[in-house]
């Protein structure tokens, strides 16, 4: 009878819909661990997560069926066995599924339980609901598999531990959220305290177009202590050793704990993972972005460097008669602090052209936002026009702030194919520009040490469209923006409990009716990187003709 296990935790980065490269992956993994008894890989590993309406294609459900006997195969060499996910197909129903290949065969398949259909999750939607899942035998040891959401819940484990299971392993494509990982921790205590059964939790790490995954990977004891933890947004396979006690339960041994990521930390690495993965999966040899001696721009700029480095990351300053010459010193100042050259293209020739086409449709008529925007929209053109004859990509600047009240040019400064701020709200901008002065994130190409300069953080923000326009001119101060924002996008408050936090009635009202009617640019808006629990994207799917609006009194 067994009574000692090497298992490996693998924290992998796969590819949605790259069956060999992901393929590949997973047999390198096993190459550097051989020494393991068996591999524990997240959550739909073999063709990556979330597959969304991919796995209805049944050429691709094939080919991920083919590949997983492939890899069944492999394990005939006397070498570790391995517990994957993948799509199955069985009975004419499609499944989310954990597969054992050991000994050249596929040894057992379990089926994911509960299919998560909130949020950024439809698994209702393409998977089929598998039975409450028997444990699978290994060497005579019974492990029980709960595919992530059901990990949340406790039938599954309850019935595991009714069938026998002596340790629970935890497949999981779990993207980040700032509250996230806290979350998992206290499911997963609560299942190891109901069966009394330690527990294997294995995430991926990486980005998937707006997902970030985090991985953090850990073991916990049947007293919810964590006995090894993975740090978070790193690819990392451990392996761990476990024994049988006298009394029939099976203990690992205790590994060091890495130091947990504070809030900024997480978000700015989630922020460079998702624009390292999202450039270099699509195959862009780098992002070009357009930079106004503000934050925002300076601070997309900083991720980009730190996620691709600075020889991929092309600056461009557009002026108009209306940037000041300190945007200008900021803008340069920044570009030589982090590495990077900085074009300069001046627009106001192209303006000039423009008004002088536009003069007789016009004519009557005063300046207003039409010609600010205008100025936008030539910076758009511009940028393009380099993205088209070099190939890289434009990165977008826009802050959750704006992007929720409409302060974005559609087809101006929204322009472009990928944001790193789209879910970050100002505050927390200035928050992570100081924060990425002071520290230096795993994995950043970019310099240490201050990398923007402080004035760009200090000076009152501004779009620079119009002589001394300030933001504020026409949004509340941000500490009052950003507070009635998120009681309504993540908190779904309605106006009366806002406008009880201190709120000014009419404040809250102009705001909300801003968030609603900026809905259809926001479905223009290229994805970024989701942060917090509801992000513009697949969790928050307002209609854009819409008629409602909250009451004061409610």
């Amino acid at each position: 009878m067994t009574s000692a296990l090497k298992i490996a935790i693998a924290t992998t980065n796969p590819t949605v819909g790259d069956i060999d490269g992901n393929a590949a992956r997973i047999l390198a993994v096993r190459e550097q661990h051989a020494s393991a008894d068996l591999i524990v890989y997240s959550e739909l590993v073999l063709v990556g997560y979330p597959p969304e309406d991919l796995v209805l294609k049944p050429a691709f459900q094939r080919d991920a069926m083919d590949k997983a006997i492939e890899l069944a195969a492999a394990t005939n060499d006397g070498g570790p066995a391995m517990l994957i996910g993948s799509l199955w197909v069985e009975g004419g129903k499609l499944y989310n599924s954990t597969l054992l290949l050991a000994k050249g065969t596929i040894a057992a398949i379990r089926h994911k339980r509960e299919l998560p259909n909130y949020g950024v999750f439809d698994e209702m939607r393409l998977f089929t609901r598998g039975p409450l899942p028997d444990p699978v035998e290994f060497r005579g040891v019974k492990l029980g598999i709960l595919t992530c959401e059901d990990l949340w819940f406790k039938d599954v484990s309850e019935h595991l531990m009714n069938k026998g299971s002596e340790i629970l392993i935890s497949p999981n494509g779990s993207p980040f959220e700032t509250v996230k990982a806290q979350d998992r921790f206290e499911h997963a205590k609560d299942r190891v305290g109901e069966t009394g059964l330690p527990l294997i939790y294995v995430n991926q790490v990486g980005g998937q177009d707006e997902l970030v995954f985090d991985g953090e990977s850990f073991v916990m004891d049947a007293a919810g202590n964590f006995i090894t933890r993975h740090k978070a947004f790193v690819e990392q396979t451990s392996v761990t050793n476990w024994n049988k006690t006298e009394n029939n339960k099976w203990i690992c041994e205790q590994e060091g704990l890495p130091k947990k990521n504070d809030r900024l930390a997480d978000i700015y690495q989630a922020m460079m993972v998702g624009v390292r993965d999202y450039v270099n999966k699509n195959r862009f040899p780098g992002v070009i972005i357009g930079m106004s001696g503000g934050v925002d721009s300076a601070l997309s700029a900083i991720v980009a460097v730190d996620a691709l480095g600075a020889d991929r990351v092309h600056l461009v300053m557009m002026p108009s008669k209306y940037t000041s010459e300190e945007s200008l010193i900021d803008a340069a100042d920044a570009a030589r602090m982090m590495g990077c050259g900085i074009d300069n293209i001046p627009i106001n020739d192209a303006v000039t052209a423009y008004d002088k086409t536009l003069a007789g449709s016009f004519a009557g008529t005063k300046p207003d936002l039409t010609e600010e925007n205008l100025q936008s929209r030539l910076r758009a053109v511009i940028l393009m026009a380099l993205s088209n004859k070099f190939g890289k990509m434009v990165l977008t600047t826009g802050n959750k702030s704006e992007m929720s009240v409409g302060y974005a040019t559609i087809y101006g400064d929204m322009c472009g194919g990928y944001n790193a701020l789209k879910d970050i709200y100002k505050l927390d901008v200035f928050k992570l520009c100081a924060w990425r002065n002071e520290n230096h994130p795993d994995g950043g190409l970019g310099p240490r040490g201050q990398i923007m300069p402080v004035n760009i953080i200090e000076k009152p923000p501004t779009a620079e469209l119009r002589p001394d326009q300030k933001d504020e001119d026409s949004l509340p101060p941000y500490e009052i923006l950003d507070d009635i924002l998120e009681c309504l996008i993540e908190g779904e408050m309605p106006a009366k409990d806002i406008i009880a936090r201190g709120h000014d009635k009419e404040t809250v009202a102009r705001i909300q009716h801003l968030l609603y009617i900026a809905e259809y640019k926001r479905r223009q808006a290229p994805p970024g990187v989701k942060i917090s629990a509801r992000n513009f994207g697949r969790d928050r799917r307002y209609p854009i003709t819409n008629g409602y609006r909250d009451k004061k009194d409610n």
